[in-house]
């Protein structure tokens, strides 16, 4: 059977997210727990299951791109084997990221909460959200065109009018921030605890509300001088914690290296569960053999879904003209999965397999070069110091370095540790620093 190559090619696209539920691509899921330090889904999961009736509210964080969205997929899988409700949506399509308040934060949940719960015959009919339409209507002049009340339906219209204008978000937002406590209120006590006793009688055993991508929030400042991630999260995290189900958010990295992770955690209640890049070397700079099979594994799942772990091995020399050439494809990834796909996908996009080491090479270069262009001085002497040290401080350059993803963090059994992306560890201007 040779390789479906339109099949590989698409499975490979960087952007594509694993789904764990669907038998088809859950063969292309790797569990890579066992070189990231710890089962970061398996401790999200028993917190929840081990809540009981009470509400939970965990953070979830990571480098962009580093997998957390095919996780937190995974999580969302084994909690409706455990019968539970989930709601897993994409923030970014609801909420402009540049710009984010708390109540543009509640109203996506409401929305994507009272979508899913109308799809299995549950529908809420709030009186907050009911006089929040008429505002709209007769304040913003947006009509909202609904012939039978859908909570969801309009929700979604506003939410759409107030991310692409800026000024609806302002009128909106003078509306609804003021009534932000009434309207938590209205969405605990007018739309998750009806909701969770409906749930119930229909055999789950809760509520989960999985809020993604908002991690990629800008790092802006607001007029109080706090980070948009700070002003979210440590001044207005007491707000986002009191949902009455089971709630998981993606923060972003930086906020672990701000100076503020003892007030987060305190906020909280726990420290945001953080997702590491998968090793390809240890600490003391030696090969990290079980982390590279792995890779190789993700990348070789891809071309030949359908066989176990030691046939695809086998069948290696069909994707790459030498293994050799896989090898140096997930050494120089730093184990990060989205970059991984894209230096695989762009080898498919020039020629089709066996993969040339001259092609990856060619496509590693080109990759490169474009992370250093926005290198400055500094940054590449402060690269040089996390290389040597294995470290970094809390300063604001430092959470630049992982922001643009210079600098990657990873887990082992002596803890947390630090090394340069290997992209730009290879380039001359690290080398003559």
């Amino acid at each position: 059977m040779t390789i479906n190559f339109s099949q590989f090619f698409q499975a490979s696209i960087p952007s594509r997210v694993i789904s764990i539920s669907d038998p088809l691509e859950r063969q292309y899921y790797i569990d890579f727990s066992s070189v990231r330090g710890s089962d970061i889904i398996k401790e999200l999961l028993r917190t929840i299951l081990l809540s009981s009736d009470s509400p939970s509210c965990q953070l979830f964080t990571g480098h962009i791109g580093c997998g957390k969205s095919t996780e937190l997929l995974r999580l969302k899988y084994e909690l409706e084997r455990e019968k539970y409700h989930v709601v897993y949506f994409e923030s970014d399509k609801d909420l402009d990221i540049g710009d984010v308040d708390v109540s543009d934060i509640l109203l996506a949940i409401a929305r994507q909460v009272s979508n899913t719960l109308e799809e299995i015959g549950i529908n809420l009919n709030p009186p907050f959200f009911t006089n929040l339409f008429a505002y709209v209507s007769n304040a913003l002049k947006i009509p909202l065109n609904i012939t039978r009340f859908e909570l969801s339906v309009g929700i979604a219209k506003i939410a759409s009018e107030a991310k692409h204008s800026p000024t609806v978000r302002q009128q909106l937002r003078a509306y609804m921030e003021p009534r932000t406590g009434g309207m938590l209120d209205a969405i605990n006590e007018e739309l998750l605890q009806p909701a969770i006793k409906r749930l119930q009688e229909k055999g789950k055993k809760g509520l989960v509300v999985l809020v993604d991508n908002l991690d990629r929030i800008d790092n802006v400042r607001k007029p109080s001088g706090r980070t948009q991630p700070e002003y979210l999260f440590l001044d207005r995290g007491e707000q986002l914690k009191k949902l009455d189900c089971y709630v998981v958010y993606t923060v972003p990295l930086t906020l672990l290296f701000s100076g503020e992770l003892l007030p987060l955690t305190n906020r909280f209640g726990s420290k945001p569960k953080l997702l590491p890049m998968v090793p390809v070397q240890r600490n003391d700079g030696s090969d990290h053999l079980e982390g590279i099979a792995l890779l190789q594994q993700m990348v070789l799942a891809r071309a030949f879904p359908n066989l176990n772990a030691v046939k695809r091995l086998e069948r290696a020399i069909e994707v790459f003209d030498a293994p050799e050439t896989l090898d140096r494809l997930c050494r120089i990834s730093g184990g990060h999965m989205r970059h991984l796909m894209v230096l695989l996908n762009s080898c498919l996009q020039r020629e089709d397999p066996p993969i040339i080491r001259d092609t990856l090479e060619s496509v590693i270069r080109d990759f490169r070069d474009e992370f250093t262009l926005a290198v400055s001085d500094e940054q590449w002497k402060l690269m040089q110091e996390v290389h040597a040290r294995k470290t970094i401080g809390e300063e604001s350059i430092y959470q630049e370095l992982m922001r643009r993803l210079y600098v990657y963090e990873y887990r082992d059994n002596q803890g947390r540790w630090f090394d340069v992306n290997p992209a730009l560890l290879e380039t001359r201007e690290f080398a003559t620093v």
